[in-house]
């Protein structure tokens, strides 16, 4: 994977479906600016647990076509396990799909993207892509 990679968050698809104009999203801007946006399972997941209407799952299909997925590996699934344990001992645990995406950013060794960037902070080794690094934001 390029150094033009980064792995995108579900906050910032919910931020893009729920937007009219998407040229005011934040993956509208990331992708103008020239970056390959890549999604974990986890984030499909999340994605398709809340699409409640058919529109929101017709919406997901298209923007899936436009995502690479990366998918969940034992080595994910490993260093979950680990990033889990260790926020549980500093009594500082997130939300268990957070610690997914997380390990995925890790081990394919790209930025992450998040509106949430405090949530992810508490985990070591993952790199968090500046929000405000994007053109227009």
């Amino acid at each position: 994977m390029g150094n033009r990679d980064i792995l995108i968050d579900t906050s910032i698809i919910i931020d893009f479906l729920r937007k009219r104009d998407k040229n005011r999203s934040y993956l509208w801007r990331i992708k103008e600016a020239d970056f390959n946006c890549i999604i974990s399972t986890i984030t499909v997941f999340e994605l398709y647990a809340g699409a409640i209407t058919l529109r929101h799952k017709n919406d997901l299909k298209k923007l899936l076509k436009w995502l690479d997925v990366q998918p969940l590996t034992i080595e994910i699934a490993k260093l979950s396990a680990k990033i889990y344990k260790d926020l549980k001992s500093k009594n500082q645990l997130i939300e268990f799909r957070d610690i997914f995406i997380a390990a995925t950013a890790i081990i394919i060794n790209i930025p992450l993207l998040s509106l949430n960037e405090k949530h992810f902070e508490r985990i070591e080794r993952v790199r968090i892509y500046n929000i405000k690094g994007i053109k227009g934001v």
